[in-house]
């Protein structure tokens, strides 16, 4: 009878252990090829989507910019200033003028071209509508999640873009260039 007290704990532990080590499987980087060099892309995934949830400042302290912020949610493995991703990505990961989740946005900064700025696409709401989740967009390092990205080109093709100011409640009075989307898979080895 002591033999069978222990037998349903141990078996729990067990099984416990087992979910965990499969959890902890499912959330290792998937490998990325980088030429000859194998490395971990680290993604963090999104919360899912909530279109009640109004857009939101979650940590008003990260003190992050958004290129890491960005890299770091879409596994897009691309260092450097924002205003650079979009030439940078030519050749190693698809770009478009089609939004999707898991993609990233690049823009142009509205006063000088040496500025720009990542967002990670967590949904699509609509064709013109996209939500983002982006860090320092206020320039105070926060990160700010669920946020609507509208499209205002006249063409419906996300050169220009309008951007969801969370403190006013409504959307931006500033209208952005948009270079388009960075798909978050790697073309190296797949093109020469």
């Amino acid at each position: 009878m002591v033999g069978f007290q222990w037998t349903l704990p141990v078996r729990a532990l067990g099984l416990g252990l087992m979910a965990l080590a499969l959890t902890a499987c499912a959330s290792m980087p998937a490998p990325v090829m980088t030429g000859a060099a194998t490395v971990a892309a680290v993604v963090v995934a999104p919360p899912p989507y909530d279109p009640n949830a109004p857009p939101r400042v979650t940590d008003y302290n990260a003190h992050l910019q958004c290129v890491p912020y960005a890299r770091s949610a879409s596994g897009i493995d691309i260092y450097g200033n924002a205003n650079t991703w979009w030439v940078q990505a030519e050749g190693r990961y698809p770009r478009s003028n089609v939004p999707a989740a898991g993609a990233v946005l690049v823009t142009r900064g509205y006063r000088d071209p040496s500025r720009g700025h990542v967002a990670f696409v967590t949904h699509v709401a609509s064709d013109r509508v996209i939500i983002v989740d982006h860090a320092n967009w206020m320039n105070g390092g926060e990160i700010s999640v669920g946020v609507p990205v509208l499209d205002v080109s006249a063409n419906n093709d996300w050169s220009e873009v309008r951007v969801w100011n969370i403190p006013s409640g409504q959307w931006g009075a500033r209208i952005y260039d948009a270079e388009g989307f960075i798909h978050p898979f790697s073309l190296r080895g797949l093109v020469s």
